[in-house]
């Protein structure tokens, strides 16, 4: 079941436009309260502009998008794995 979410969620994310969340206000908190970016802060708008190629701008956004996302397709490949009983990615499985 995670793993059809997990892969839904990165389909939808990828068939949106890259400008898709670039616009509005902010959710963080830190913002909102206290008008200070976190680290956090433009992850999902650097992902979706990384998902669809925009190096620059999602370097622009935050640059953990190119840690963050690497680590999301290797998460979602052990969680294939599981699915089909088959180990890959197995350093994974510390976490759990």
């Amino acid at each position: 079941m995670l793993l059809v979410i997990t892969l839904g969620a990165f389909l939808f994310l990828f068939f949106l436009p890259a400008e898709y969340f670039d616009k509005g206000q902010s959710m963080c908190l830190s913002m909102v309260f206290f008008d200070i970016e976190c680290l956090g802060c433009g992850l999902t708008r650097g992902i979706m502009h990384l998902m669809h190629l925009n190096i620059q701008t999602a370097w622009e956004f935050n640059k953990l998008s190119f840690i963050i996302l690497p680590i999301g397709i290797l998460f979602w490949i052990h969680l294939f794995g599981i699915l089909i009983e088959r180990t890959y990615l197995s350093f994974f499985k510390r976490f759990y």
